[in-house]
């Protein structure tokens, strides 16, 4: 027996799907990618090249929802599944990326250097709670013009799991698939047994940068999956109410997969996100309020609607040290993650501030 939490009814989800899609109409999306721009303009959308806007309609969308694949698998690099996005799976990977870390032997918050992260990487690889590693930490020892890519060099050097990962320009992306491939056995090999997937975050409200919507275009024609990260803030880059964040998420995703699929139909893509609750008054993003969960695990229920595996950032903690505010909402986040039968969960770990 497994329990499910639902928090929106059939009819809900049908709304939020319904007003997101008219948000893509009015106003539109901004794309400051010149090929993301092209491809909804051949799809029939109506795109200001002026203003950078792309007023997608509802056929293109369906369409794209039709093409984009409801499950697929994670692979070791050792070839096999382990990750399933897609049913009601539900896995946990620590999520990324930690700015800073807390310093186990001073109890001082510090930059993470490498060492801190091999030594990371080699729990997470141990534990069996954890099913997929993620490049969690962008080590200040070498230059920043490779964080990107030595953080994935490192999970291949000393974990066997599948990767949670992401490119920080968009020419990094190459050398880093370069990297899987290697692993792989090249790239047909990776397309075929993907071993990471690429988180692809738009900017709220209803923005695409040029770089994450280049991630996102790459990733599809490498046939390597994409994660959607949308991070709407009820009450600073969204509506204040939880529905009208969800329904803010539904939009960007919904352009995502559109993007996704027009660049390749089929191509893997993970309704995900980050969304959170806004703290007026310290201008932070709380991931272990309730308000925050409950958009989570609400905008997953819009995704298994829409038949596309789902993600979220669940099981973080707002506290500074590891005490009881730590447990309580590290627990509270993870076991209504589970009860929401979200396929992906990231954050395992991380405390203070994603």
């Amino acid at each position: 027996m497994r329990p499910k939490l639902s928090l929106l009814s059939p009819d809900l989800i049908e709304r939020i799907i319904d007003e997101g899609m008219q948000l893509l109409m009015d106003p539109g999306v901004r794309v400051h990618n010149e090929e993301a721009l092209r491809l909804l303009e051949e799809a029939g959308a109506a795109v200001d090249r002026t203003t950078q806007v792309a007023r997608i309609p509802e056929a293109i969308v369906r369409r794209a929802l039709a093409t984009a694949p409801p499950a697929f698998d994670l692979y070791s690099l050792d070839g096999e599944p382990v990750v399933h996005y897609g049913g009601d799976a539900v896995h946990f990977d620590p999520g990324s990326a930690g700015v800073a870390v807390l310093d186990s032997t001073t109890q001082v918050q510090r930059s993470p250097v490498t060492a801190d992260f091999v030594r990371f990487i080699k729990l997470a690889e141990m534990l069996p709670q954890i099913d997929a590693q993620s490049t969690a930490m962008v080590c200040r020892d070498v230059p920043e013009e490779i964080g990107d890519l030595y953080r994935l060099y490192l999970v291949l050097t000393y974990s066997r799991k599948p990767i949670v990962t992401g490119a920080f320009r968009k020419d990094t992306f190459w050398i880093m698939r370069d990297l899987l491939a290697a692993v792989a056995g090249g790239e047909e090999a990776l397309a075929a047994r993907p071993i990471a997937i690429f988180d692809v975050c738009p900017s709220p409200p209803l923005l695409w940068s040029d770089l994450t919507c280049q991630n996102l275009i790459d990733c599809a024609r490498s046939g390597i999956p994409a994660e959607l990260v949308s991070m709407p803030l009820a009450g600073a880059t969204a509506p204040v109410t939880l529905a009208g964040a969800v329904v803010q998420h539904t939009a960007e995703c919904l352009s995502g997969v559109t993007i996704c699929q027009l660049a390749r139909p089929g191509a893997p893509i993970v309704w995900g996100g980050s969304p959170a609750a806004f703290d007026m008054r310290e201008g932070t993003t709380p991931m272990g309020d309730v308000g925050t969960w409950m958009i989570d695990c609400a905008y997953a229920e819009v995704g298994k609607a829409l038949n596309l595996p789902t993600h979220a950032y669940l099981g973080m903690s707002d506290a500074k040290v590891v005490d009881a505010q730590c447990a309580l909402e590290s627990a509270g986040g993870t076991l209504l993650a589970a009860l929401a039968w979200i396929n992906m969960v990231s954050g395992a770990g991380m405390i203070d501030c994603e």
